[in-house]
């Protein structure tokens, strides 16, 4: 199946993806809804602008008279958006601020194409050498970025070994406004000063990371960094990442979508469907006897059994020993029912020897699951008939409905 890419689609999702990591909103869906109301009220502006003039009227980021200092300098009206004071910031890890952006001509931001599926080549994995110390500090570096938060421990450890150690001595340039973005950097030593226009906006104490829109696109560098004093950085460039990362993403995809093919609940979903449900998908490891689902909790997820088994236990009153009701292996799923049923967990679910699970959570099953709705709800039929089976009577049951 292939799919024509709207004209200007991939612009206005790189637009987006840059604001989104430039802010870091708390609530998402709520910062995308005012993003694109604003881009659509900036391009009608613009049309406008353009129709009664015969100029074109272009606007960028929303920059209102207002919003500018005499000298083409910003004031960003907005920075209470992410829910932090001003003294919060000073603790917190520097973001770089958008570049100055020059109203004569706008550019094109532009990322290199990537085919993870033409990539056949494996090769030899990238390793630079660590301490354990260094490893944990550079994790602990990582790890809250928006950019790697999806990564499971293995990606994570492979965007680790590749990062490669980057001495500096005291007035080095590491990065300069304007440039062409490479590489990613996270500090192991040193201390470090921010500048943005030629002014000092902030400093980095032996602490921190930056550079991390490089990794996705051409972006030119919102801020210089200078060394004052030695220091030691790690260093990523964009096309490891991406051959890590994205191909990884990839054949995970595939996975999925291999997966979610031998589920029988989901063969009235066309491939895109299927797909949106496999991009959805987070994986989880269960040691064996590790409880999975408590009976009585509320539902959060479900879960598509990727590899191992699962048993499916049932207490019927809280005095009453737990009983077994079936099992579950590899492209079975469970948990759906209380989601359903918008109910308590019907039943407890314990992982057999080691498991690995395909985990969907609730807002995602809500916006992916719809057209399987009715096939989940006729599940409930046989539910009950294995209960039946187990306590010899329906009464043990009336709570699924």
């Amino acid at each position: 199946m292939s799919f024509e890419i709207p004209t200007g689609l991939t612009e206005l999702l790189q637009g987006f993806t840059v604001a989104v990591l430039r802010g870091r909103p708390a609530d998402l869906y709520q910062f995308a809804a005012e993003y694109f109301h604003e881009a659509a009220k900036e391009r009608r502006s613009a049309s406008h602008s353009f129709n009664s003039t015969g100029k074109k009227g272009v606007s960028f980021g929303g920059e209102s008279d207002e919003d500018r200092q005499e000298g083409g300098e910003r004031v960003n009206h907005s920075d209470n958006c992410r829910g932090e004071s001003e003294e919060e910031e000073d603790d917190e890890e520097f973001i770089e601020p958008p570049p100055v952006i020059s109203t004569n001509r706008r550019k094109s931001v532009a990322a290199e194409r990537y085919d993870p599926e033409a990539d056949d080549d494996d090769g030899d994995k990238v390793i630079h050498p660590k301490s354990d110390q260094q490893r944990q500090r550079l994790n602990d570096a990582v790890k809250n970025i928006l950019l790697f938060r999806s990564l499971e421990e293995k990606q994570m450890q492979e965007v680790i070994d590749a990062m490669f150690e980057r001495k500096v001595e005291p007035d080095e340039h590491v990065i300069d406004e304007g440039d062409d973005g490479d590489n990613f950097y996270v500090i192991d030593s040193g201390v470090y000063d921010i500048l943005v226009g030629g002014k000092k906006v902030g400093v980095y104490d032996s602490r921190g990371s930056f550079g991390e829109l490089a990794l996705m696109y051409n972006m030119p560098r919102a801020a210089t960094i200078i060394a004052t004093t030695a220091g030691t950085l790690w260093a990523m460039d964009r096309a490891t990442f991406r051959r890590i990362v994205l191909k990884n993403a990839f054949n995970k995809r595939k996975m999925y979508e291999a997966l979610l093919e031998s589920v029988p609940m989901l063969k009235s979903l066309d491939a895109y469907e299927r797909m949106n449900i496999a991009d959805a998908l987070v994986s989880k490891q269960f040691s064996d006897g590790e409880l999975i689902i408590r009976q009585g909790d509320s539902a959060s997820c479900m879960y598509f059994v990727e590899d191992g088994e699962i048993r499916i236990a049932l207490r019927p009153a809280p005095q009453e020993s737990e009983k077994e009701l079936t099992r579950c292996h590899k492209g079975a799923y469970f948990g759906e029912l209380a989601l359903v049923t918008h109910k308590p967990r019907a039943a407890s679910a314990y992982a057999v020897g080691s498991v690995r699970c395909a985990v969907l959570d609730v807002a995602a099953f809500e916006r992916v699951l719809g057209p399987c709705m009715d096939i989940m709800k006729r599940n409930i039929d046989a539910y009950e008939e294995q209960l039946v089976q187990v306590f010899g009577s329906e009464a043990a049951v009336a709570d699924l409905r």
